[in-house]
């Protein structure tokens, strides 16, 4: 196993208290497969991302858990230790890819900066060799590599970012909403070209998305988020074709599709709990069609749907008539 998250949880400290951005996450990835994160904004996606990096902001905090990748807890890692395997061994698409560039510096230089500084060994000549190679990689002509990052495309600047990511050839990126603020065709070809590259370098991917259907594109397991909390993990047939957290069946009423069959789309009434005082019990209950009275008294508990599928959710069972919980 690649990488083994184990109960995360992730704070802020704020003017109103200390928000609880994520609460007891876990999940695994293995090697050359990919994980796709989902939930609306504030549930708490970027922040694993950036927990997972360790580049969380000064007010943030791990509380707890582990992050174990390949036998090694990163939390328990010094910030000369982590420098060592951010770029190296764990690479990041960030949101925004424009702020995500330096405006004063040309593109491959950027690129050729992060080869350089975890493979010193190497010269300048051979780090703007392998820029021109990433480049072909991602489908940005070679001709384009000294110009600077206002001079590209939204979906030039995003490519960029994937040769960057690619630069030492990683073993997990972390691509949060990448596709984000690029039109239908563009997001397509870049989300392919993520697929292809995946496949060619055996990479590890965890795909953080508002937009379930992206993460159903290019993911082979799936854990919906809300709240701060996983709220359901499985594979992506798991998830999308037997839903069962109430959060996950609403989510996907609310997204179009493409079918024939004509579908009401359905929004989400209400808004998500405030996470600096969260309520005692389920936090999708004020908002859920299915909750009652227990919804609101104590925390739900894990409910093992398959061996590969679970829920957090007391009643998401009750339509079947059993309940097996999760030991």
């Amino acid at each position: 196993m690649l990488l083994e998250v184990e109960n995360l949880s992730v704070g802020y400290q704020t003017k109103k208290g200390f928000l609880k951005a994520v609460e007891e996450v876990s999940f695994t990835l293995e090697k050359g497969k990919s994980l796709g994160l989902v939930g609306e904004s504030g549930c708490g996606k970027t922040t694993i991302g950036m927990a997972l990096m360790g580049l969380l902001p000064p007010n943030g905090a791990v509380t707890g858990g582990r992050v174990m990748f390949e036998g090694h807890d990163l939390l328990k890692m010094s910030e000369r230790e982590l420098r060592g395997i951010r770029w190296r061994k764990i690479a990041m698409i960030f949101q925004a890819a424009m702020n995500a560039l330096n405006p004063v510096h040309r593109v491959d230089d950027q690129i050729a900066e992060a080869i350089l500084t975890h493979n010193p060994q190497i010269s300048k000549e051979e780090a703007v060799k392998q820029v021109e190679e990433l480049f072909e990689l991602v489908g940005i002509p070679k001709t384009r590599m000294r110009d600077y990052p206002h001079q590209y495309s939204g979906g030039m600047k995003q490519r960029a970012i994937i040769a960057m990511a690619l630069a030492c050839r990683p073993k997990l990126i972390i691509a949060d909403e990448p596709t984000t603020a690029l039109d239908v065709i563009v997001q397509h070809q870049i989300l392919q070209e993520t697929k292809n590259l995946q496949k060619e370098f055996n990479i590890s991917i965890i795909f953080i998305s508002h937009d379930i259907s992206i993460v159903a594109d290019v993911c082979h397991h799936i854990g919906i988020m809300y709240a701060g909390q996983l709220v359901e993990y499985g594979r992506r047939e798991e998830v999308f074709n037997n839903p069962m957290h109430y959060y996950t069946k609403a989510l996907l009423s609310s997204y179009p599709t493409l079918s024939r069959e004509k579908k009401q789309l359905l929004p989400i009434p209400g808004d998500a709990p405030n996470l600096v005082e969260p309520p005692p019990g389920c936090r999708f209950c004020d908002r859920c069609s299915a909750s009652g009275a227990t919804c609101k008294t104590g925390p739900p508990e894990w409910v093992e749907i398959t061996p590969t599928h679970r829920a957090l959710c007391d009643r998401c069972l009750e339509d079947c008539g059993e309940r097996k919980h999760k030991s």
